[in-house]
């Protein structure tokens, strides 16, 4: 009997090497979804014989440049700010069908992960999975949660939807002043 050595990024919990693998041989492109202490981190990955080269990274903090209240900055890992996470980077990238990447996370039904999926759907990106999975419709408007936040969520996904950050109204702002000059 011959022992195998196991690879210090498993032991350190923090790759799954099978399911990676697996991951690999699909050849679509991933959406890796990881949620730290304050904040969403979502990129979208593309591997190219075991090399991966991010397309397009996005963090919840990213909200705030959309009209998020800075008063609800605290609540940046909550599920309406994952669900406004996805749809973000959903409305950035080229529509096309993704397989989502949770990496070592513990994954609960109708969770902060799958507000992020959910997020993603309804931004418009083909993803395949169950209805179980993600969150009801209430929990992602905000309605279950405290005041303020529900218009912080539709005000937020209408500056999404128009594509414009107060960032690029700002420089907007600048060029016009710059021309009348």
């Amino acid at each position: 009997m011959s022992l195998r050595t196991v690879k210090r990024r498993r032991l350190e919990c923090k790759t799954d090497y099978k399911l990676r693998f697996g991951l690999l041989k699909s050849t679509l492109p991933r959406i890796v979804i990881r949620r730290t202490n304050k904040y969403f981190i979502v990129h979208a990955v593309k591997s190219h014989e075991a090399q991966d080269t991010t397309i397009l990274g996005i963090t919840s903090k990213d909200l705030l440049n959309y009209g998020w209240d800075a008063k609800l900055a605290g609540s940046l890992k909550s599920i309406p700010a994952g669900y406004l996470t996805g749809y973000l980077i959903a409305k950035k990238l080229e529509k096309g069908k993704y397989v989502i990447d949770l990496g070592m996370a513990i994954n609960k039904q109708a969770g902060r992960n799958s507000s992020v999926v959910a997020g993603l759907i309804d931004g418009g990106l083909d993803i395949s999975v169950g209805d179980k999975f993600l969150p009801e419709k209430n929990a992602l408007s905000g309605e279950n949660s405290k005041d303020g936040i529900q218009e912080a969520i539709e005000k937020t996904k209408a500056k999404i939807d128009s594509g414009v950050s107060s960032g690029e109204q700002k420089k907007k702002v600048k060029i016009t002043k710059e021309k009348k000059k």
